[in-house]
């Protein structure tokens, strides 16, 4: 698979994340929209181990950007660009998280439950059996899983959709094997404390931009962030789920401030 799609004209000074682990392309429509007024590069992870992941961005980054770059990461992203730049922070000018996972274990438990609570009966059997089944070791296609997760969330985490609009996202392969192996490491990361802690060799900006329908917790990225970054503003945006590019109410407040954070 390719691991990287450009967008607009060098120098490419913006870079998006993709969320997952293993969902590449999710963020193309904000690369398409940015590379109106910006070069952007969309990274695809393929690497099957966090710090391969790690390693491959940075090589993607450092042969096709204009280095120090702006990293925009989406979920999961949000976590894979800010362990970058603390690892390599010569390489990273701004750092700006969307919709992060919280960055301390004591807040996972509010995201499961405001999730569970925009499911139906039937669809919260379901929920939990994916979640089982993705994290089973022996179950060796999970893509399909990965898949069905995908759309039960979509539900769960969007306030009020642009119809059809979610379409526009080109998903080159959803890979359940990534998402296994490289959660398992994420996870461990953030219940050990660790990645929080990582945020101490963040030399750059970082601004953090959330819904308040996320259900991931707002207070699980705002309050940890807010005691060990040097230079942290977070955002919250109304009326907006996880995505914020898919909301009728926050889609053009949402590019209209990324595009004030890269001019």
């Amino acid at each position: 698979m390719i691991n990287l799609r450009k967008y607009g004209k060098p120098p490419f000074k913006v870079a998006v994340i993709h969320g997952g682990p293993g969902a590449p392309g999710s963020v193309a429509p904000i690369a398409r929209e940015l590379s109106r007024d910006f070069g952007v590069l969309e990274p695809l992870q393929t690497a099957t181990s966090l710090k391969g992941q790690i390693l491959e961005l940075k090589r993607v980054l450092n042969k096709n950007g204009e280095i120090p770059i702006t990293l925009i990461g989406h979920s999961w992203g949000a976590w894979l660009s800010y362990i970058l730049t603390a690892r390599y922070p010569s390489i990273v000018k701004k750092l700006i998280l969307i919709g992060s996972g919280p960055f301390e274990q004591k807040y996972v438990k509010k995201l499961i439950e405001n999730r569970l609570n925009r499911l139906n009966q039937k669809e919260r059997k379901e929920y939990n059996s994916i979640i089982k089944l993705l994290n089973n070791p022996k179950v060796k296609d999970k893509n399909r899983a990965l898949e069905r997760l995908g759309a039960l969330t979509t539900k769960t985490d969007t306030y009020n959709p642009i119809p059809d609009e979610s379409k526009k996202s080109v998903l080159i392969d959803i890979q359940g094997d990534i998402f296994h192996r490289v959660w398992k490491e994420a996870d461990e990361l953030r219940r050990t404390g660790k990645l929080l802690r990582l945020g101490k060799d963040i030399k750059c900006s970082v601004i953090a931009v959330h819904g308040d329908y996320d259900p991931h917790p707002a207070e699980g990225v705002k309050k940890p962030l807010s005691t060990i970054l040097k230079d942290f503003r977070f955002i919250l945006l109304k009326n907006c789920g996880h995505y914020p590019w898919f909301e009728q109410k926050a889609k053009n407040k949402f590019y209209k401030l990324l595009r004030k954070e890269l001019s």
